[in-house]
């Protein structure tokens, strides 16, 4: 198992690095690989921490030839790196909407989990925009060149300006908390017999909520991203512009779960 990640990860360092170095739709390309590696894998935090270094370490080795030659060259290495944090800040804002979305759908279904494990789950999204902000700057460090010059620039920019996904997780761990409420009072209510595997959970949010998701939440942010100077990603995410279409075209792909 430990292997199979390590070749996951390897290999998502690999294309991202390869989308970098093209230039072309970089956000939209690494948003789409780190939602496809998302999917992949076991989703606690440990995992995705390790599919976001990797995001980071393709980008930061995407960018090294165009930073060997001139300041117009940097200044595109600069514009690559931002769209690459930036499709992962929206991969990661993606993933927390699914989370909201598989736990509304379960609900509707009358399907019901343990609110320890609705805390346990809830815990691990919390700690999403943290561990995003603190691996962006991991990443920084660990470049002593240009690289890493322009990662903590844009690690400062996005702690002042906030990420997509630090929006979303408002949303969604409101939701959580709601129905972890509701767990409670029927455990001591009725004694239902709950669901009691958070990880089962986490993975079928990822196997089923989330592929609608990548489906319907369409690149436009990726049009807009880098437009403003003063704006990391774009003033408008995807995932709140399409929120409500989200939720309603998902409703289908969720029944697998």
């Amino acid at each position: 198992m430990k292997n199979e990640t390590s070749n996951d990860t390897s290999t998502l360092e690999a294309e991202v690095r390869n989308a970098v170095e093209q230039g072309h739709d970089v956000q939209e390309k690494v948003r789409k690989l780190t939602l496809e590696i998302i999917r992949a894998r076991s989703l606690d935090i440990k995992s995705v921490r390790q599919t976001a270094s990797a995001v980071l370490r393709g980008a930061r080795a995407g960018v090294q030839k165009e930073l060997q030659h001139s300041s117009a060259q940097t200044g595109i290495a600069r514009e690559h790196l931002k769209q690459a944090v930036t499709g992962l800040d929206v991969a990661l804002a993606q993933f927390a909407e699914a989370a909201m979305l598989a736990v509304e759908e379960a609900a509707s279904r009358a399907q019901k989990y343990s609110s320890e494990d609705l805390k346990r789950a809830r815990a691990d999204l919390a700690s999403l925009e943290d561990m995003f902000l603190q691996t962006l700057q991991s990443s920084a460090s660990a470049a002593k060149d240009a690289a890493g010059e322009i990662l903590h620039d844009l690690t400062a920019h996005t702690r002042t300006h906030g990420t997509a996904v630090g929006e979303q997780l408002e949303e969604t761990l409101l939701v959580f908390a709601r129905q972890i409420g509701a767990a409670g009072r029927a455990q001591a209510g009725v004694g239902l017999h709950l669901a009691k595997n958070t990880a089962d959970f986490m993975r079928k949010i990822a196997a089923g909520v989330l592929t609608g998701l990548a489906d319907h939440i369409k690149p436009e942010v990726s049009k807009n991203t880098g437009s403003g100077k003063d704006s990391l990603h774009s003033p408008e995410p995807a995932h709140s512009r399409d929120s409500a279409h989200s939720r309603d075209s998902t409703h289908t792909e969720s029944e697998a779960m």
